[in-house]
């Protein structure tokens, strides 16, 4: 990754993910962010149709949403844009946000007792360009939890379960769905954080 910089860059996150938000934040980084008018649906379908896996697939999608944001006039482009996506894949199929409580309960039934992979791609755009790229992977295996259990998880979640791929906030009640975890939690929500930190630190965005 080539990065020199004559000053110290701004960080811009293309993200309107609250958690990404949360770890960015918590980590003590000062950044500027936005969601990235992307058309999710477009990238997800040309991977499928050019046989990608859901690694390539979650790569596009950062590295779009890294340049829609970089490319606005307001946002300079010695800036650094932070783009993130995350996708899930179980035996192959792929899945995406529900969209209501009845594709919520569909989703979770089919990943009830079965290991899941979710896949986290971090990118950073500089100057009209993605100067680097990481993926990481989380290995989630649910319980088999009851359907009575299941429901009253959906009625305590509600809406909530929408804006998660897979239904499920492992920072909140969603962790209850879970018998084994393997991955680290920032990967898990969708922003790999040690090797984005070392990255930045590398820019000099960050100190080293």
């Amino acid at each position: 990754m080539q990065c020199e910089l004559m000053e110290k860059p701004e960080i811009f996150l293309a993200s309107g993910s609250s958690a990404r938000r949360s770890i960015l934040a918590a980590a003590g980084l000062g950044f500027r962010w936005r969601a990235a008018a992307v058309d999710e649906a477009f990238y997800k379908t040309k991977a499928r149709a050019m046989g990608q896996d859901a690694d390539a697939a979650a790569l596009a999608l950062a590295e779009a949403k890294a340049a829609a944001v970089g490319e606005s006039p307001d946002v300079s482009r010695m800036s650094l844009i932070i783009g993130a996506d995350q996708m899930l894949s179980c035996e192959g199929r792929w899945f995406d946000k529900p969209t209501d409580l009845e594709g919520a309960r569909n989703q979770l039934q089919d990943l009830r007792g079965r290991t899941h992979l979710l896949h986290s791609a971090v990118t950073l755009w500089r100057d009209g360009e993605i100067i680097w790229r990481h993926i990481e992977h989380a290995s989630m295996t649910m319980r088999t939890f009851s359907d009575t259990f299941l429901e009253g998880y959906l009625e305590q979640e509600a809406d909530a379960c929408l804006s998660c791929v897979g239904a499920y906030r492992v920072e909140g009640p969603g962790i209850q769905l879970f018998e084994a975890i393997t991955g680290d939690q920032s990967t898990i929500l969708g922003l790999p954080m040690l090797p984005l930190l070392g990255a930045l630190r590398h820019c000099g965005a960050i100190g080293a």
